[in-house]
C-alpha cells in the first residue's frame, strides 16, 4: 500500500472537507492513536499506523487490504466516497437532513429525498453542501447533496428534492463485490 500523492491527496481531503469541513484533522488525529490514508489500486483505505506497521511484514501480492475503504479515484482521476466511510463521516458531520420513517425505505432503495420525507434539517444548509442523512432515530443512512437551503425547504413543493442522493447503507446489499 503506497502513500497517496500531492494531487490525489488535495483530492480526498476536498471530498471530505466537503461532509464534515474542518474536521478533516480529527481524523488523521485521533485520541486512539494515529491514521492514515493509503492507496491501493486506485482505492483508499483509512488505517491505523499501527496496523499499517504490523501490515508490512505480509506480501504485497497476498495483502487484499488494509484498514476500511473510503473510497476509490475514478479513470479520469475524480475521488467517489464508498458507503463504507459512513461511519467515519456521521459523527463529524456539519449538515444533516433527517428523513422521515415512510421515506427512509425509499432513501435505501437509492431515490432522492423529497421534501414530503424530510423531517428535519440542520439549520443554514447551504445548497450544494454534501450532507449525512440520518433516520428520526439517529441512525445514519447515508450521505448525499443538499438541492435546496435550509429556507428553500420550508416553502418547496412537496413533490421537490431536497437531497441528492449519493450513497447509502443498502448499497451493502446491491453493491456488495464492487465496495471491497
Amino acid at each position: 500500500m503506497k502513500r497517496l500523492s500531492e494531487e490525489r491527496t488535495k483530492l480526498l481531503f476536498e471530498k471530505l472537507s466537503k461532509y464534515i469541513g474542518s474536521n478533516v484533522r480529527l481524523l488523521v488525529d485521533r485520541p486512539d492513536g494515529t491514521y492514515c490514508f493509503r492507496e491501493k489500486k486506485d482505492r483508499v483505505y483509512y488505517v491505523s499506523e499501527k496496523i499499517l506497521n504490523l501490515a508490512t511484514t505480509i506480501s504485497p501480492d497476498n495483502l487484499v487490504m488494509t484498514g476500511t475503504c473510503m473510497g476509490k479515484f475514478t479513470k479520469s482521476n475524480k475521488f467517489i466516497l464508498h458507503i463504507t466511510a459512513l461511519n467515519y463521516i456521521a459523527p463529524y458531520a456539519q449538515y444533516k437532513i433527517w428523513v422521515k420513517s415512510s421515506a427512509e425505505q425509499q432513501f435505501l432503495y437509492g431515490h432522492n429525498v423529497t421534501k414530503s420525507g424530510l423531517g428535519r434539517i440542520t439549520e443554514n444548509t447551504p445548497q450544494m453542501q454534501g450532507v449525512v442523512v440520518y433516520s428520526m432515530s439517529d441512525l445514519p443512512l447515508g450521505f448525499g447533496v443538499a438541492a435546496k437551503t435550509t429556507a428553500e425547504c420550508k416553502h418547496a413543493d412537496p413533490m421537490a428534492i431536497v437531497c441528492i442522493h449519493q450513497s447509502d447503507i443498502g448499497e451493502y446489499i446491491r453493491s456488495e463485490s464492487e465496495l471491497i
